[in-house]
């Protein structure tokens, strides 16, 4: 497994499902016995506000959630991207969800990846799970989590909603994909 010290935020407005890919990728590190932290951040308005969340993995006692310059961005929107790309380490990640950002991202100190979410999503099952096609690209790219163990959590989290698990994990797994392509050519 690469080097498991990392911290993402994932970024968008209320309702795209970022904080639920945030906790997906939380719980799947913790079953792998890491030490993790997840710190939700949202609008009061909720659904159509804005949402994020901030995801610590580490061998190490993590010791804070609050982190100024992440790692990596996941993001599903303009204004996520302008609010925080800005805030990306030097030489980190930054997904963004093509589908909806309009505008390419001017960080030449980071590797940008640009993934049309929501059209995988409909592609392989259902729109609304373009937030997991995004923590799939993460998955492949970073290694940072097990996917198996990924999938087992989604499964997990969508039990109550059975029907939903199949698109699910397609969406997660239609990001994984690309990822890991993303990955092996390096770009």
């Amino acid at each position: 497994m690469p080097n498991t010290d990392t911290e993402v935020l994932m970024a968008g407005f209320g309702g795209q499902g970022m904080l639920l890919s945030g906790k997906i990728l939380a719980y799947a590190a913790m079953y792998q016995g890491l030490e993790v932290s997840w710190l939700p951040s949202y609008g009061p308005e909720m659904r159509g506000g804005t949402a994020n969340v901030t995801v610590c993995i580490s061998e190490k006692q993590v010791a804070s959630p609050y982190i100024a310059q992440p790692r990596a961005l996941l993001t599903m929107n303009q204004p996520s991207l302008e609010k925080f790309g800005p805030r990306v380490r030097p030489g980190g990640l930054i997904i963004i969800n093509s589908s909806l950002v309009p505008i390419k991202s001017d960080r030449a100190d980071c590797r940008v990846i640009y993934v049309a979410a929501n059209d995988l999503a409909a592609k392989v099952g259902t729109g609304r799970a373009a937030n997991l096609v995004m923590l799939g690209v993460y998955v492949g790219l970073s290694g940072v989590v097990d996917a198996k163990v990924t999938e087992k959590i989604i499964e997990k989290e969508f039990s109550d909603k059975v029907k939903f698990i199949p698109a699910n994990v397609a969406a997660f797994r239609a990001g994984l994909e690309e990822g890991v392509n993303a990955r092996a050519t390096n770009r």
